[in-house]
Protein backbone atom coordinates (compact mmCIF):
# COMPACT_ATOMS: atom_id res chain seq x y z
CA UNK A 1 0.00 0.00 0.00
CA UNK A 2 1.50 3.31 -1.02
CA UNK A 3 1.00 6.65 1.59
CA UNK A 4 0.92 10.01 0.46
CA UNK A 5 1.26 13.36 2.59
CA UNK A 6 -0.01 16.67 1.83
CA UNK A 7 2.02 19.46 3.05
CA UNK A 8 1.09 23.39 3.04
CA UNK A 9 3.73 26.06 4.00
CA UNK A 10 2.94 28.78 5.61
CA UNK A 11 6.14 31.35 5.79
CA UNK A 12 6.66 34.12 7.67
CA UNK A 13 6.80 37.86 5.69
CA UNK A 14 10.40 37.40 6.03
CA UNK A 15 10.67 34.95 4.55
CA UNK A 16 8.41 35.35 1.51
CA UNK A 17 10.64 37.89 1.10
CA UNK A 18 14.14 36.17 0.80
CA UNK A 19 11.75 33.53 -1.62
CA UNK A 20 10.61 36.44 -3.87
CA UNK A 21 13.96 37.95 -4.22
CA UNK A 22 15.25 34.27 -4.35
CA UNK A 23 13.51 33.79 -7.50
CA UNK A 24 13.77 37.25 -8.80
CA UNK A 25 17.80 36.64 -8.75
CA UNK A 26 16.91 33.10 -10.38
CA UNK A 27 14.98 34.29 -13.37
CA UNK A 28 17.55 37.62 -13.82
CA UNK A 29 20.58 35.28 -13.94
CA UNK A 30 18.52 32.63 -16.79
CA UNK A 31 17.51 35.81 -18.51
CA UNK A 32 21.03 37.44 -18.45
CA UNK A 33 23.11 34.03 -20.10
CA UNK A 34 20.56 33.55 -22.19
CA UNK A 35 20.50 37.29 -23.99
CA UNK A 36 24.51 36.64 -23.75
CA UNK A 37 24.47 33.21 -25.56
CA UNK A 38 22.11 34.56 -28.04
CA UNK A 39 24.03 37.65 -28.75
CA UNK A 40 27.36 35.06 -28.85
CA UNK A 41 25.58 32.75 -31.71
CA UNK A 42 24.00 35.80 -33.34
CA UNK A 43 27.53 38.17 -33.87
CA UNK A 44 30.53 35.58 -33.52
CA UNK A 45 28.73 32.39 -34.58
CA UNK A 46 29.92 30.63 -30.96
CA UNK A 47 28.39 29.53 -27.76
CA UNK A 48 29.46 30.05 -24.80
CA UNK A 49 30.04 27.07 -22.24
CA UNK A 50 29.29 26.42 -19.03
CA UNK A 51 33.15 27.76 -17.75
CA UNK A 52 32.81 31.28 -19.80
CA UNK A 53 29.17 31.77 -17.86
CA UNK A 54 30.29 31.19 -14.34
CA UNK A 55 33.36 33.53 -14.55
CA UNK A 56 31.06 35.92 -16.04
CA UNK A 57 28.47 35.59 -13.06
CA UNK A 58 31.13 36.73 -10.85
CA UNK A 59 31.78 39.70 -12.26
CA UNK A 60 28.02 39.72 -12.22
CA UNK A 61 28.09 39.90 -9.17
CA UNK A 62 29.88 42.38 -8.36
CA UNK A 63 28.22 44.84 -10.67
CA UNK A 64 25.01 43.87 -8.98
CA UNK A 65 25.06 43.66 -5.44
CA UNK A 66 21.65 42.63 -4.60
CA UNK A 67 22.54 39.04 -6.72
CA UNK A 68 24.67 38.37 -3.20
CA UNK A 69 21.17 38.20 -1.02
CA UNK A 70 20.22 34.55 -2.44
CA UNK A 71 22.69 31.63 -1.99
CA UNK A 72 25.71 31.83 -4.57
CA UNK A 73 24.98 27.69 -5.35
CA UNK A 74 21.67 28.71 -5.93
CA UNK A 75 22.85 30.69 -8.45
CA UNK A 76 25.41 28.59 -9.85
CA UNK A 77 22.87 25.39 -10.27
CA UNK A 78 20.28 27.45 -11.63
CA UNK A 79 23.52 28.46 -14.35
CA UNK A 80 23.86 25.04 -14.89
CA UNK A 81 20.65 24.09 -15.64
CA UNK A 82 19.96 26.77 -18.00
CA UNK A 83 23.28 25.46 -20.27
CA UNK A 84 21.74 21.79 -19.94
CA UNK A 85 18.28 22.99 -21.24
CA UNK A 86 20.05 25.21 -23.90
CA UNK A 87 21.84 22.40 -24.83
CA UNK A 88 19.54 19.93 -25.09
CA UNK A 89 17.08 22.67 -27.17
CA UNK A 90 19.90 23.09 -29.19
CA UNK A 91 20.21 19.64 -30.30
CA UNK A 92 17.13 18.81 -30.77
CA UNK A 93 16.68 22.57 -32.68
CA UNK A 94 19.97 20.67 -34.94
CA UNK A 95 18.40 17.32 -35.38
CA UNK A 96 15.19 18.51 -36.31
CA UNK A 97 16.80 21.23 -38.96
CA UNK A 98 19.68 20.22 -39.72
CA UNK A 99 22.09 23.25 -40.90
CA UNK A 100 24.06 22.69 -44.30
Amino acid sequence: MMKAYKFRLYPTKEQETLIAKSIGCNRFVYNHFLAKRKEAYEEYDAMINYNGCSALLTKLKKEFPWLKVTIAIKLESNLLDTMRKLLIVGVIFCINYPLN
